[in-house]
């Protein structure tokens, strides 16, 4: 169930993205265009209704969203970069919260916050800019799921092959939505080719 976004746009801004000489400020702004291409990828099977409407030239009948409540779950800190797309293009969405932080050491993702609205009969969308060892985005979706998120979506910009498997071990079924599929993770668990730390440079911390 993973998806490899396949756009011009999508690879250029990876590329520069990827490059260490690329200053914060063109790096939130390079992050907000992936993560657009993303948002409306992710929520291609979005349900329609039909609504009756008039033109300046006679009556019509055209479809619009139907009123299925949207929430994005950034896995803080770096997936607060991902979230503002999602509110630009969605008249309606709600935003919950997860932090998780990683201990360098081991890999493993601690839980330090969790704020979620009710879930319950919406459309859940988790983001996380790097889906490294899956570790985060598996406990991140096992979360929402214990209230009440039913079939969850996972959007990243890059991953690792391993994250994926990871991901859909623990969630098998799960959408997975990424810009770019990486090739491996290091001795330190990090994506390669990949981007370094995306909070850090997004942050310029």
């Amino acid at each position: 169930m993973l998806y490899v976004l396949d756009h011009p746009l999508a690879v250029h801004a990876i590329t520069h993205l990827r490059d260490e000489t690329t200053k914060p400020a063109t790096f939130r702004t390079l992050a907000y265009q992936i993560g657009l291409l993303l948002a409306v990828e992710a929520t291609r099977d979005l349900s329609l209704k039909d609504k009756a409407i008039q033109t300046p030239l006679e009556p019509h009948t055209g479809r619009v969203l139907a009123q299925q409540p949207l929430v994005v779950v950034p896995i803080l800190r770096a997936g607060l970069g991902m979230v503002q797309p999602f509110l630009d293009i969605f008249p309606d969405v709600s935003v919950g919260y997860v932090g998780l932080e990683r201990d360098h050491a081991t890999a493993k993702a601690s839980s330090y916050y969790c704020k979620l609205p009710p879930l319950t009969g919406c459309r859940v969308f988790v983001v996380d800019p790097m889906l490294a060892t899956g570790g985060s985005a598996a406990q991140a979706l096992g979360l929402v799921k214990q209230h009440g998120a039913v079939d969850p979506r996972l959007v990243c910009i890059v991953a690792a092959p391993e994250g994926v498997a990871e991901v859909e071990r623990q969630h098998p079924g799960t959408h997975i939505h990424v810009a770019a599929l990486d090739r491996e993770l290091n001795s330190r668990k990090y994506i390669l080719p990949g981007l370094g730390d995306f909070g850090d440079r997004l942050y310029g911390t």
